[in-house]
């Protein structure tokens, strides 16, 4: 049975907590892993996140478990052969969270399916024994069964391939509760603003809870930096001469109804106009295009799409389908940014490593960036192996490989609880497990009052937009479900009106940014039943900046 996960407990053990075998800074993909494997080799491990759990980038991916088709083609076998790797693993030890999806590669000229067929039995034979299953050619007919809405005219046939797909936002709270399973702490809303060194040396953090204000001094033997696109924030703490190492690049994604991609399968687009992939996949009921890679100048927390961005995967998507989306057919918006290590002046963050890079500076604080969800599993091992001599710690093996993820059932049940794994058929004994938030949402009230008790969601964006993915499937029903998943927190949190009703204002503005078109106002909103309908449509560039 699970015990409910409150803050006030864990705040009691950090203040009265000795020395940490682990401090890890980042609460996303990389920082939980390099968690989980530390704690589940046995070392004493606290994860301390700024916002929420993957509220950067770790929420905002492509929603694929991958070895990266376009790696391939770089020739970078080495990465593409070890992220089939981790893939196999993830589908092993998660199968709640991550399932197989089929992918189809249209072919409009007679060398497509040659060239990209013996690039993909490529990509079969990497994957060895984790394979998800093989490549074979498609004929007119087969391709348009499985996507009846390509665009006809010129098409010859396709290849279909397998990846995985899964629910990034989702697996990150998995491995928080997998974290905590394994003795490890986690706590959110707590940044980091400061680090104790002795000496030259980094000995500890000074973290600080964002809701009291009160500061912790805390010691540690291994300091991790594993705070994505923000590592070079950290590296400043410890020395603020430390140059860049990052140039981060953005990727966006737009999110339109199910039935521009009807079926199962998802499609693959493998050179656009820039070069670049676009995948059209189907996700929780809606279909996700995407991405672009425009480089940045800074990392945000809440990146916004350009209006070129926009137009380019809307284009790009009307050349393959029919009816193709249009900017009014656009859901929800989201953009995440790519923390890529510098290799030399290169212009192209294309063409920039995606591999993961770990460093150490001269007081002993660890770096670990780059890399992808697929491979966070082995970026946790790799830092851990480093960390382990350089602390002189017990040296212990990494025990994540077979290790499963908490909630692991192989026979997970229907959307939205399947996600659950095993926790499930709990979640369905809380009050509200038969009344939906929103008529345009998949979510069950019951939802919310998980994420209060054993998910440590403290805000109405961590419910709206990762413990549940409504922010990303209906940006406006979302903000519309918004008072109600303020009510339900403020009761299971014993909160009074005037923070829900922050609450509501808060995440209508944030949830602005995510359309492309004129939100619901927050007092209305605050004000409208949860089974509204219908929201104010105005065009509005100005929310895409």
């Amino acid at each position: 049975m699970n015990a409910p996960l409150t803050r006030e407990t864990i705040l009691t053990r950090l203040r009265h907590s000795d020395e940490w075998d682990f401090i890890i800074i980042g609460g996303g993909a990389t920082g939980l892993g390099t968690a989980v494997d530390a704690a589940s080799r046995g070392y004493k491990t606290l994860l301390l996140e700024k916002y929420d759990f993957a509220k950067g980038t770790s929420s905002r991916s492509t929603k694929l478990v991958h070895g990266g088709v376009r790696y391939l083609a770089q020739g970078n076998l080495t990465l593409v052969r070890e992220a089939l790797y981790e893939r196999g693993l993830l589908r092993r030890n998660a199968p709640h969270l991550v399932q197989d999806l089929a992918f189809v590669v249209p072919g409009y000229a007679w060398w497509v399916q040659l060239y990209y067929g013996a690039g993909l039995k490529l990509y079969d034979l990497l994957s060895g024994q984790l394979s998800l299953g093989h490549s074979r050619f498609l004929s007119e007919q087969a391709t348009l069964e499985r996507v009846p809405t390509l665009q006809q005219k010129g098409l010859r046939g396709g290849i279909l391939y397998h990846d995985g797909q899964f629910d990034d936002a989702r697996l990150a709270i998995t491995l928080m509760r997998t974290l905590t399973d394994q003795g490890g702490v986690a706590l959110n809303y707590a940044p980091v603003v400061g680090l104790i060194k002795s000496g030259e040396r980094v000995t500890g953090v000074c973290a600080q809870d964002t809701e009291t204000g009160e500061t912790l001094d805390l010691r540690g033997q291994v300091i991790v930096n594993a705070t994505g696109v923000f590592v070079d924030a950290v590296r400043r703490m410890d020395n603020p001469a430390a140059q860049p190492m990052l140039s981060p690049s953005q990727g966006v994604h737009v999110v339109v109804d199910q039935r521009f991609l009807p079926g199962h399968s998802a499609m693959m687009i493998p050179k656009t106009e820039d070069g670049r992939v676009l995948f059209a996949v189907p996700w929780h009921g809606k279909t996700l295009l995407g991405t672009t890679d425009t480089p940045v100048d800074h990392p945000e927390y809440e990146p916004r799409p350009l209006e070129a961005e926009i137009d380019f995967i809307l284009r790009t998507a009307a050349q393959y389908l029919s009816p193709a989306p249009t900017r009014a057919d656009v859901l929800s918006v989201f953009v995440g940014q790519r923390p890529l290590v510098k290799v030399d002046d290169t212009e192209s963050t294309a063409a920039l490593s995606r591999e993961h890079t770990i460093r150490v500076s001269s007081s002993g604080l660890l770096t670990i960036t780059g890399g992808k969800w697929t491979t966070y599993r082995k970026m946790g091992e790799d830092l851990v192996d480093q960390a382990i001599p350089l602390a002189d710690l017990p040296p212990r093996l990494s025990v994540t490989e077979p290790l499963k993820l908490h909630g692991w059932t192989q026979t997970p049940t229907s959307d939205p609880l399947g996600v659950y794994g095993s926790d499930a058929a709990s979640l369905q004994q809380l009050p509200g497990a038969e009344v939906r938030l929103h008529p345009r949402l998949p979510y069950l009230e019951a939802e919310v009052r998980w994420a209060v008790r054993y998910e440590m969601a403290r805000t109405v964006e961590d419910v709206l937009a990762r413990r549940t993915r409504a922010l990303l499937l209906d940006a406006a029903a979302s903000q519309e479900a918004a008072p109600r998943v303020a009510a339900i927190m403020a009761e299971e949190l014993k909160l009074g009106q005037d923070w829900q009703q922050g609450q509501v204002d808060d995440y209508c503005l944030l949830a602005a940014g995510y359309l492309l078109e004129q939100p619901v106002n927050a007092a209305a909103a605050s004000s409208a039943p949860s089974t509204a309908q219908g929201t104010g449509k105005l065009q509005s560039r100005e929310l895409v900046r």
